[in-house]
């Protein structure tokens, strides 16, 4: 089984630990995200000190007011050999954090730069679906929708071949039309996350979520697919290695 987006440097507890009790529930491989420059770095030392774990590399939408000159740098950050992909980016319009014509010059400039290096992108996308569709509509590489919470994205997702990943919030009692849209998505194209440390699971809900937890969120999926969750869990880990370009496990 695979965490396909966890922020292991966002987590309270050392990575070490989080990564060995994920290896304990059957979690073998981990990829975590940078959110900046800062946490970009942080994702790179630990991908290079925990087996198993790789790194996706973006800004976020929230800090695109300062953001604009940081791109060279995260293009010489994408050159690491463990780096598997651009993001988190997209665009947030329901915490507004940062102006929305800066949110799309960022989000057009990193995936540009995921063109030119041949990288998947790992989206974030909050009450956007418009101005994410659009601007997605010309990438020619692999999309990730990550911690999808877009129903109205879905047929789009579909239609283009887009992964859709689902986190713990889609365990979530009040989530049904989440688990709704967990049914139409095709065997290849779905797959599963923590977003740790944030969205854990309802069995362990108000606990920091981790990559261990992603086996909840795995139970969640199979049970409205009508799928056995081993099995379901082998498809999403050969849907991931596809989707980032996986060394196979």
């Amino acid at each position: 089984m695979i965490d396909t987006h966890a922020h292991l440097d966002a987590c309270e507890e050392p990575a070490a630990l989080l990564v060995e009790r994920a290896r304990a529930a059957g979690v073998t491989r981990i990829v975590t995200v940078g959110t900046g420059i800062d946490s970009c770095h942080a994702a790179l030392a630990i991908a290079e000190a925990n087996a198993g774990v790789c790194a996706a590399l973006g800004i976020d939408p929230h800090q695109a007011g300062a953001a604009a000159g940081q791109i060279g740098e995260l293009a010489a950050l994408l050159e690491h050999p463990q780096a598997v992909a651009v993001g988190e980016t997209g665009l947030d319009y329901f915490h507004d954090l940062a102006p929305r014509s800066s949110q799309r010059r960022l989000f057009e400039r990193q995936l540009e730069l995921a063109a030119a290096v041949g990288k998947p992108v790992v989206i974030h996308t909050r009450d956007a679906d418009d101005d994410t569709a659009a601007m997605l509509a010309g990438f020619p590489g692999t999309v990730v929708l990550h911690c999808f919470s877009a129903p109205g994205l879905l047929d789009t997702a579909i239609d283009r071949g887009y992964y859709v990943s689902f986190a713990g919030n889609v365990t979530f009692p009040r989530a049904g039309e989440l688990r709704e849209a967990a049914t139409h998505v095709p065997d290849d194209r779905i797959l599963a996350e923590t977003d740790s440390p944030y969205l854990a699971p309802q069995p362990v809900r108000g606990t920091r979520n981790e990559p261990a937890h992603v086996v909840h969120t795995l139970t969640a999926l199979a049970a409205v697919r009508g799928a056995d969750a081993a099995a379901l869990g082998r498809q999403i880990d050969a849907n991931a290695t596809a989707a980032f370009a996986l060394p196979a496990p």
